[in-house]
């Protein structure tokens, strides 16, 4: 079994030397934590070395020495460089992503082009793939692959996790290729993000374009579950605290320390990008400055902008910007022993960034969005025994863990503003005291730990899917139920309707009987060994209509009514409704556009199948809570079922339906087939050595498990083969 990481970017650099290229292996937070897995397993890399080479002896090099550290290289032409990286993953995701939809450029071609590169990286992995192996897919680059790999080899286990925010739906919807991307994540195990709000978005966009349901955290396909969870990244703690006992480091920071002079220090550390706030974190400081002339000369930013993508028009604008406003500031408040802003614009590696998060009092982190942000996380581990404060955006993930950071919206220059006062008026004390609070909460969840945690949930549920897979009626279980059907004399079989039988249609009437499910039906009833009846939640009205021709009995309304030979016998009164609980589900139905209530001889039942999942989830506790003490006082039961609420009679269910039709007849074989919550009860009554069959999403109550509908018939067909 291996371990396959599949990434945008392999952890690599690729350096000449004297003409020759030279691999070096780069410690970023991701490789860390897998490099730091506790496990057997061997760890191979499959993705993008970062340049384009054209020339095959070259390649030949390069690829000797990825070799030797199982790193397996996907090549892309400088078409699909621009087209797939800096098109569609940089000028459609990212910006849609970060809820810069304003940003978003988009052009065909870029669709086009990350096709096919999610295509290479799946052939690349599929060169290295064996039975068993777990890959992991990382982030927005890659979002069709999981389904790649899941329709190309079925035997493993595939976990993504997105690294960078997961919009709302609202957002999300805008995107053309929306039901593709999410299909495409879907072909994955576990699908994970770093906060639970990010997980809720793409929950969501699940229910409403692909029309999913998800219980819990798991959406169910149609023959496995695919987990949903949160797992905020976390950092190499241990690296960063103990960085100052390192002398060089150390030394540095003195260095920097008396270049900075004796004033306080606000460090702000960020790649060069629109959503990381940074023209608003100047103008705040700039504003701080005007507000609060006593700390003129005793406060400096120092901010450190890495370069990205500035050869992008937006890009290279806010770098101007950010040019500009710098400049504005330092020459409207610099004097000659003190600087106002203090800018880098380049990359600073471990070394000069510890020693700066340890010289820094505050740590000024206010992204507009960012999936975690590590900075945050860095600055506070870095402390040792000695104060500091960090104002952080409450946009950005790591502001669910470091909520002891002063917390501010990060477009709000007048909060950020105050957040700096604050920070700066902070006694010694507090300030030791939250850094010690936060030190605790990421020195547990580290890098290591997040790597961890999701490979351990990940194995997980590869075993409860293989569990689920022993459920599927194909051939071994078919065989097992064929036996025992061919060898019983005496045979009673129940049936559901919807949702077993027929379809689910927007219009319920719609579902009534075709011809061949008659057919399978007259043919099953035509073996004297058979006793065949439908066991439904419809009333006896339609049931008569659709199958009261048929030599089968009926129970309609839950087993409120049953017909045998012909006739209709009642187990339970009608109700004579006064309006109290009527006007409940009626003033529901007024609320909920595409709902409607159905009244019964002995139930009211409100349908919402076409409504939208959020409302309708909204809907049902309302109604529920509603419905409560009413229902109370009549000795009612309020049954929640697939897409409806009814009340009925407690004592009224599919399972004494069952009760009564097992205890009537003498026979040796039992089955029994549903599709809802309402069937539960039903699979429960069963005898311990009956057979039933959960459709659609499996059931703890069924030993067997059809996972779509329309398997249903053919099972049936089936049995009635000689």
């Amino acid at each position: 079994m291996k371990l396959i990481i599949i990434a945008n970017r392999l952890p690599l650099t690729i350096v000449q030397e004297k003409e020759e290229y030279k691999v070096i292996p780069s410690t970023g937070g991701l490789s860390t934590g897998l490099d730091s897995l506790e496990t057997k397993m061997d760890k191979h890399w499959v993705g993008w070395p970062g340049m384009y080479i054209d020339d095959c002896k070259e390649k030949e090099v390069i690829d000797e020495q990825l070799e030797e550290q199982n790193f397996h290289p996907v090549y892309l032409s400088p078409d699909q460089i621009e087209n797939y990286y800096e098109g569609y993953s940089n000028s459609v995701l990212w910006p849609l992503c970060h809820y810069f939809s304003n940003h978003m450029r988009y052009e065909n071609k870029y669709w086009e082009a990350y096709k096919e590169v999610n295509s290479l990286f799946c052939e690349a992995a599929l060169e290295i793939i064996e039975p068993g192996d777990i890959v992991w897919v990382q982030d927005y680059q890659l979002m069709l692959l999981p389904k790649m790999l899941r329709d190309r080899t079925p035997d493993i286990s595939i976990g993504y996790f997105h690294h960078i925010p997961f919009p709302s739906y609202e957002l999300f919807r805008g995107l053309p290729e929306r039901a593709e991307i999410l299909n495409g994540l879907l072909g994955a195990d576990l699908v994970a993000f770093h906060t639970h709000n990010y997980m809720r978005h793409f929950i969501s966009a699940v229910y409403r374009v692909l029309k999913l349901d998800c219980q819990l955290d798991e959406i169910q396909m149609d023959r496995r579950v695919v987990d949903v969870d949160a797992f905020p990244m976390g950092i190499n703690y241990d690296m960063f605290h103990d960085a100052l006992l390192n002398q060089e480091i150390k030394d540095n920071a003195e260095e920097l320390r008396v270049s900075f002079g004796s004033g306080k220090l606000i460090l702000s550390v960020d790649r060069l990008d629109y959503s990381k706030g940074i023209m608003i974190r100047l103008r705040s400081f700039e504003e701080f400055l005007e507000n609060h002339p006593e700390y003129i000369g005793k406060v400096s930013l120092v901010m450190i902008v890495a370069p990205s993508r500035d050869n992008v028009d937006i890009y290279a604008e806010l770098k101007n910007e950010i040019d500009m406003k710098v400049g504005a500031i330092n020459g409207k408040y610099s004097s000659i022993d003190w600087t106002p802003v203090y800018y880098f614009y380049r990359a600073f590696g471990f070394e000069e960034l510890a020693a700066l998060y340890h010289i820094a009092d505050i740590a000024l982190v206010t992204p507009l969005r960012d999936g975690m942000n590590l900075v945050a996380k860095e600055y506070v581990a870095t402390k040792r025994g000695e104060p500091g404060v960090l104002i952080l955006s409450e946009m950005a993930g790591a502001s669910i863990e470091l909520s002891d950071a002063i917390i501010v919206n990060p477009t709000d220059i007048k909060e950020i503003e105050s957040a700096i006062l604050q920070a700066l008026e902070m006694p010694a004390e507090e300030q030791l005291e939250t850094i010690t609070v936060m030190q605790k909460i990421i020195s547990t969840q580290t890098v290591k730990q997040w790597a961890k945690d999701f490979i351990e949930e990940l194995t997980g549920i590869k075993s409860k899917n293989d569990a689920l897979q022993q459920k599927i009626v194909e051939k071994k279980n078919f065989d097992i139920i064929k036996q025992a059907y061919d060898k019983a004399r005496n045979r009673l079989v129940i049936l559901d309707y919807d949702g077993t039988l027929a379809p689910f249609y927007k219009e319920p009437m719609q579902a009534f009987p075709t011809p061949n499910l008659l057919k399978i039906l007259e043919d099953l009833s035509a073996d004297p060994k058979n006793h065949i009846v439908i066991s439904s939640g419809r009333n006896k009205e339609t049931l008569d209509k659709w199958l009261g021709h048929l030599p089968i009995g009926l129970a309609a309304e839950h087993g409120a009514f049953y017909k045998e030979e012909g006739i209709w016998h009642q187990t339970a009164q009608n109700i004579e409704w006064d309006d109290e609980i009527p006007e409940i589900i009626r003033q529901t139905v007024k609320r909920t556009p595409r709902s409607k209530m159905e009244v019964k001889d002995t139930a009211l039942v409100w349908h919402y199948r076409n409504v939208d999942v959020w409302l309708a989830d909204l809907r049902v506790t309302q109604l529920i809570n509603a419905l409560l003490n009413p229902c109370a006082r009549h000795n009612l039961q309020i049954m929640k079922g697939n897409k409806i609420v009814e009340v009925k009679y407690s004592d009224i269910s599919k399972g004494s339906e069952a009760n009564r039709l097992i205890n009537k007849g003498n026979y040796d074989f039992v089955m029994a087939i549903g599709d809802d919550t309402t069937d539960e009860e039903m699979f429960m009554a069963l005898p311990s050595d009956a057979i039933a069959i959960k459709v659609g999403q499996s059931s703890n109550a069924a030993l067997y498990n059809l996972p779509i509908q329309q398997q249903t018939l053919s099972f049936l067909l089936g049995l009635l083969d000689q």
